[in-house]
């Protein structure tokens, strides 16, 4: 929609992403303040999510030129090669989890880091959606990852890179509506992990992959090809994510069960240990 520089040299694209950065620190922080966790553990979380920003941006990058590899033959990463979000999910949660585990064993002697991963991926729900939901302000400020051509009330004019035409062309914002669905997600799970809730990252996982299964429908910018015809490579993705979501959503449930029936089955023992007069 608008695409042109303002200051510094930067667009509202380049703009947008550095907020929803900034929003995932901020999160991160009060979150974090909130139960009360120790300041290394926070530095810890805060700095490796700058680099997971920073390396899963590059897996970005690298998914799109597989991506293009699939739909045309040619691999090549070069200044208009794209991105795609879950190629930098993907590669952003593998350094994540990399630089967590291997700087938290130097720093935590005690596995300090290991007894709170879970609370660190519950966490990850509302900073991933929330920072995403900014970036897909971006999007729709770049005229990037558009829907359907449109003539109906709720398309929008966008100046679409590359289509050639010299007129804007109106498009049903797909951008604007993941971005509301995004930082409606970020806001629900942020209440829910105030309060204490679990799962958050399962919910998180199948929420977004059935919204954004559905939503690939009413894209009609280049998505590439997969190795299934019907399926977009975020389709296919989506039903991966979507897929894991459930599984991990059961392994938790199967932990905290087990995690219960023990501790039911302790306090038993206890009472039933004859009192000593």
């Amino acid at each position: 929609m608008y695409n042109k520089t303002l200051f510094l040299d930067m667009d509202l694209y380049s703009i947008f992403m550095l907020v929803g950065v900034l929003a995932c620190l901020v999160f991160i922080r009060v979150l974090s303040d909130h139960r009360k966790m120790k300041a290394a553990w926070q530095n810890l979380v805060l700095f490796n999510a700058v680099f997971a920003v920073l390396l899963g941006y590059g897996g970005a990058v690298l998914f799109q030129a597989f991506y293009n590899f699939m739909d045309d033959g040619v691999f090549e990463i070069v200044n208009n090669t794209g991105a795609t979000f879950y190629g930098g999910l993907i590669g952003g949660t593998a350094m994540f989890i990399v630089i967590y585990f291997a700087a938290g064993h130097f720093l935590f002697k005690d596995g300090y880091h290991k007894q709170h991963f879970r609370m660190v991926s519950d966490m990850a729900a509302p900073c991933i959606a929330v920072a995403h939901g900014f970036g897909r302000l971006g999007c729709l400020m770049a005229g990037c990852c558009h829907g359907a051509c449109t003539t109906a009330w709720y398309g929008v004019y966008m100046d679409i890179p590359g289509d050639g035409t010299a007129e804007m062309v109106k498009v049903i914002p797909v951008q604007l509506y993941e971005a509301i669905f995004l930082l409606a997600l970020a806001a629900v799970t942020f209440l829910l992990f105030w309060k204490n809730k679990k799962y958050l990252l399962p919910v998180y996982m199948i929420t977004y992959g059935l919204w954004r299964f559905v939503a690939e429908y009413l894209r009609a910018d280049d998505r590439g090809a997969t190795v299934v015809d019907f399926l977009s490579p975020s389709q296919l993705i989506s039903v991966l994510l979507i897929s894991g979501g459930l599984a991990l959503l059961a392994i938790e449930l199967y932990v905290d069960h087990k995690k219960k029936s023990s501790e039911s089955d302790h306090s038993t023992e206890a009472s039933d240990k004859p009192t000593e007069v």
